[in-house]
This record gives structure tokens, sequence and C-alpha cells, in this order.
């Protein structure tokens, strides 16, 4: 059975991956997967340098140093095994993108897919997987070799 904090400190996790993405902190995501995996529609990877390298090398930052994106999450279901050592989430996301000559629009929206342990008393991300489900221009988010990648990246 979880307990309140439990709750709390899973759902933090979940919001502190959005706000390092939308921040451009890249080794701060990393950092959030220590010996966890990451799978996207295109593959996976596993542990902090991979991930961060991953992220570094897909999403475009720009002059202030962020990708210029709001992650919004949404639709969080969180089940804790008992005693609460472990735990799974399904969320939404949406992802907002605004730039000078871009106005505010939605680029991409799907599910994450969440695993969760707790180590030492301190929760972490086991797995996510991240499923885009709806895409709109990519251009100006994500470096991709040609349009048909554009369905096929990780970073959400």
């Amino acid at each position: 059975m979880s307990t309140a904090a439990d709750t709390t400190a899973v759902t933090n996790l979940i919001a502190k991956y959005a706000e390092l993405i939308d921040t451009g902190d890249f080794a701060g995501v990393g950092a959030l997967f220590e010996d966890a995996e990451f799978v996207g529609n295109g593959g996976s990877v596993r542990g902090s340098a991979a991930i961060e390298r991953m992220f570094t090398s897909l999403v475009i930052r720009y002059d202030d140093g962020t990708p210029r994106t709001h992650h919004v999450t949404t639709n969080i279901a969180l089940e804790f095994d008992d005693p609460a050592t472990t735990a799974t989430a399904r969320a939404y996301f949406t992802v907002f993108q605004a730039l000078p000559d871009l106005p505010l629009q939605a680029i991409a929206a799907g599910r994450y897919r969440d695993r969760f342990q707790c180590l030492d008393g301190q929760w972490r991300f086991a797995e996510r997987r991240v499923t885009m489900h709806l895409t709109g221009d990519l251009s100006r988010h994500l470096r991709m070799p040609n349009a048909a990648t554009r369905d096929n990246h990780g970073a959400g």
C-alpha cells in the first residue's frame, strides 16, 4: 500500500521530467534515468549518459538554451505494489511549442508508461515508454534526417 508521500514522490518525478526537458537540461533528464531505460517509438536507451546524448542529439535548443516547449502531463494513474517498493504509472502528454515566427501550438501528443522503484527510500525511474500518437509540425523541435522519421522518435 502506498502512502501519500510515495504518491507525491512519484508524481514529482513525472513533473520533474517535463520541467527538465522544457528548460533544456538534458543532463538533468539523464540523471533521472541513472539505472533506467527510456523506450521510444524508435528504440531504447539505458542509463544517464546515453539518455543525455539522445536528447542532446535529437532535440533542438534555441539561443535561450531551451527547446521553447511546454510539456503538459495529464491523466496520471499510479499503482503501487504491496509493500510499496515498485510502482507503475500511465499518463498522457501534450507538447506545445512557440517561437517568434511560430505561434503557440500543440506539436505532439501521446502516452507515457512508467515503472518506478524505491531504493534506499528514494523513488526512481526504472523505465519510461513513450508512445507518440499524434504529431504536428516537429521540424522546429527535433533534428530529423527526413520526414519519414517524424513519427519514429522517442522524445516526448
